[in-house]
């Protein structure tokens, strides 16, 4: 068996393949980010050896394509995080930089860990829908927020006591929007005040747009997971980025696989007569995050979870080694609720659930 590591970029990919086994290099091929290079690639990889695993660096925007094709063509494809890439290439003997010695260390750092040990891509076109829409909202909220930093500025300069006076959160809220709007009328022919005004309609815009897209969001998961949905803590950002950055539960052969994905995985850090985990920094953190959400929801309204954390310390373990325990514990059960057959909906819900939303 041979695997083949990808460096993908937006106008070309180089390819390079070792040995399973050794990590020899077999040979290499450059080819364009194209359907027609795509089907060279996989007539090159037939000819260099029968049995075969792809090995591409996880960047979606750029890799998507080529992990399409290669799946549609019915070959094997796993993902490596760019970070273990990294580690790869510092490894080698070969000093310096190039697309053959990245796509070396991707092959390679497969070759090192296992492809086992490795997600398999999936292609999940309804879960892609999903995590596209959770991006651009998180995008709009980022972007509201930086406005809504400004104005603050703004308005101690202008009004002090009306900033001194605003909660801290309440820069979304309509009430809290008009109250500064009515002051900063008073303040005719002022460029500063102009300026706040400017950003007042676009924070308006802003949050008019985040809600739309956190409604179509609630139609998309309940369609899609509504499992999800049910589970105590978890709402429908958590559910979409669960569903978004899983990209399809089936690539996980195990629940473990899954935790490791997250971040959730413990990692050994004992010594002598202490037995001891340590916290996993490594995994997707939006996967984290979501399960973290969950897990302190849980944690403040469900008697069987406050139970389960008064045990996990009567252990003799801390809050936050409790906390991970839980975590760990949501992840098996996260994983089987996604790894369930998805629910198919009527078509004119989901294509009025596509359509209620908005893009802008």
């Amino acid at each position: 068996m041979i695997v083949i590591g990808a460096d993908t970029h937006k106008r070309t990919h180089m390819l390079v393949g070792v040995d399973a086994g050794t990590g020899q290099l077999l040979g290499g091929r450059q080819i364009a980010a194209s359907d027609d290079g795509h089907r060279n690639a996989v007539r090159w990889a037939r000819e260099l050896h029968s049995e075969r695993v792809w090995a591409i660096e996880d960047c979606r925007h750029v890799s998507r394509h080529l992990e399409e094709a290669l799946i549609a063509a019915g070959e094997r494809v796993v993902r490596v995080p760019p970070k273990m890439m990294g580690q790869s290439r510092r490894g080698e003997r070969q000093a310096g930089k190039s697309d053959e010695i990245d796509a070396l260390a991707v092959a390679r750092a497969v070759v090192k860990d296992g492809i086992e040990r490795f997600p398999a891509a999936y292609l999940d076109e309804r879960a892609m829908e999903i995590r596209l829409l959770s991006d651009h909202r998180d995008d709009l909220v980022a972007e509201r927020t930086r406005i809504q930093n400004r104005l603050r500025w703004h308005l101690l300069a202008l009004c002090p006591e009306l900033e001194a006076e605003l909660p801290k959160g309440g820069l979304d809220r309509h009430i809290v929007l008009e109250r500064i709007a009515r002051r900063l009328r008073t303040f005719r022919g002022d460029q500063r005040a102009r300026v706040a005004s400017e950003q007042l309609r676009r924070i308006r815009t802003l949050t008019r747009q985040s809600n739309e897209l956190e409604r179509e969001l609630h139609r998309l998961v309940q369609a899609h997971r509504p499992a999800l949905l049910a589970e105590q803590g978890c709402g429908t950002l958590t559910a979409a980025t669960l569903i978004g950055r899983t990209a399809g539960a089936e690539r996980f052969p195990t629940d473990a696989h899954f935790a490791r994905q997250a971040g959730v995985a413990p990692i050994p850090a004992s010594s002598g007569l202490v037995v001891r985990h340590r916290l996993h920094r490594g995994g997707d953190r939006q996967l984290n995050r979501a399960l973290y959400m969950i897990a302190i929801t849980r944690a403040r309204i469900d008697p069987e979870t406050k139970a389960y954390l008064e045990r996990k310390r009567a252990e003799g373990k801390t809050k936050r080694e409790a906390l991970r325990c839980l975590k760990r514990h949501l992840a098996r059960r996260i994983h089987r609720l996604l790894a369930m057959p998805a629910v198919d909906p009527d078509p004119v819900t989901l294509n009025a659930a596509i359509s209620g939303g908005c893009l802008t």
